[in-house]
């Protein structure tokens, strides 16, 4: 007999939610569901720039020197890596040291403050990774923020572990993959949130086997610097305004979540071309609330 099972935890400062149909024996669905939720707490454990003991904040330590890290830090930094330089710099992991300036550098459960070490000027190129000894070398001292794929990656890892399901979902706080479709073949459909309103949307979106991933100034600001938000352009150390959010569909929800980022940074025009010559499909809001579909939305 089919059943639904819907379980929510939290992590990463998020509520992370999840949603399965199954006709799988309770015990074991629910250890893969207990698989999918631990994907979100080794990379929390692991990729946190706010927990001075992560294996990423203690590789972030150590100057001139490779240090073997794991996968859950290599491939989303590798990832994070490549999409820098395929946006000339405009996404940069190596942000972290300005995100602390401006004030975002609280834990979210501890509220303990985080004060790095970081040069002025460094840059995703200070950052080098080695695919063979897969180890990190930072070439000067600067903090890595893994925070705009980190959550697209626990989501992927957590789908993984869901894909036997024959229809679930995985929701980290508006970014998500749902897989699957019901017994009429009807796909998931998505609410992309209004950016003034929480409990209003405004778009729709259907999906299937999907990643939806949302970039928004409305998330978290600056609480040391007027009209700075989360979103920094890690070229000025200001935020973007053309937009107010920017939703990407694609495969997978690390890609969904950077491209979602760049296409922020990059504002109107540009952004919705960006993510054109990519194939992707988006929905992207401006502070008018005029709403934008991109790729045949």
């Amino acid at each position: 007999m089919k059943q639904r099972i819907q379980k929510s935890k939290l992590f990463m400062d998020t509520v992370v939610h999840i949603d399965v149909f199954t006709e799988m024996a309770e015990g074991e669905a629910e250890a893969r569901i207990d698989r999918a939720f631990n994907a979100f707490r080794m990379v929390e454990q692991t990729c946190s720039r706010f927990t001075p003991d992560s294996e990423l904040m203690r590789a972030c330590k150590v100057v001139g020197v490779p240090v073997p890290v794991s996968p859950y830090v290599y491939e989303p930094l590798k990832f994070a890596l490549a999409f820098a330089e395929q946006t000339g710099g405009l996404f940069d992991p190596a942000i972290g040291g300005t995100m602390e300036k401006l004030g975002f550098n609280r834990h979210y459960l501890s509220g303990k403050l985080i004060d790095s070490p970081s040069a002025d000027s460094v840059s995703y190129r200070d950052v080098v990774l080695d695919d063979q000894e897969r180890t990190l070398r930072l070439r000067k001292p600067l903090v890595i923020d893994l925070g705009a794929v980190a959550k697209g990656f626990a989501i992927d890892l957590a789908a993984g572990e869901l894909k036997p399901f024959e229809r679930f979902a995985v929701n980290a706080g508006g970014d998500l993959f749902a897989g699957g479709s019901d017994d009429l073949r009807n796909v998931w459909k998505i609410g992309i949130r209004h950016p003034h309103h929480e409990d209003r949307i405004v778009e729709t979106v259907e999906v299937s086997n999907e990643a939806v991933c949302t970039s928004g100034s409305y998330e978290r600001v600056s609480p040391v610097r007027k009209g700075v938000h989360h979103i920094v352009d890690p070229r000025t150390g200001t935020s973007a305004g053309d937009w107010t959010s920017c939703s990407v569909i694609a495969p997978y929800a690390m890609m969904a979540d950077a491209f979602s980022t760049a296409a922020f940074l990059l504002g109107t025009g540009e952004g919705e071309a960006f993510l054109e010559r990519a194939g992707l499909k988006g929905v992207l809001v401006t502070p008018e609330l005029t709403v934008m579909k991109i790729g045949g939305i």
